[in-house]
């Protein structure tokens, strides 16, 4: 069975997964996916993550971020854009996270970004998600 939406259910993994506990979650790899957790990596949200080839597809393993109480680093992730209802937003457009808190993930035609490059390469496109 082929899924509609893989970036919702990477998010939904990593909402649920952080939320159990779970020290680490695994989806099937695509480019986009990898592109999206770089970014949960860069702006601290997550611990680590890798590519693993021993599917014909490939697996993308994320290591969950907590803190020493064992809170996650994400206390909200929404998905902004889904397939039947795209939200796009220009350059001057992104909304800002919780005053700048948390980011906004956008797809432009320079990729995927985070919000504040987005703004700084004066991109707009597909808002993707919101994490704080």
């Amino acid at each position: 069975m082929t899924m509609t939406d893989p970036i919702s259910d990477l998010l939904t993994r990593i909402r649920n997964g952080q939320h159990a506990g779970h020290k680490s979650i695994t989806v099937s790899i695509s480019k986009e996916k990898t592109a999206v957790v770089k970014i949960l990596l860069e702006e601290g949200f997550v611990a680590g993550y890798a590519e693993h080839a021993g599917t014909p597809r490939g697996t993308l393993e994320v290591t969950l971020k907590y803190d020493r109480a064992g809170v996650g680093a994400i206390h909200e992730l929404k998905r902004a854009s889904t397939p039947g209802r795209r939200v796009y937003v220009g350059a001057k457009e992104i909304p800002q996270v919780r005053s700048g808190l948390g980011i906004s993930i956008v797809s432009t035609p320079k990729g995927i970004l985070a919000d504040h490059v987005a703004r700084k390469e004066n991109v707009g496109g597909e808002l993707i998600c919101t994490v704080w």
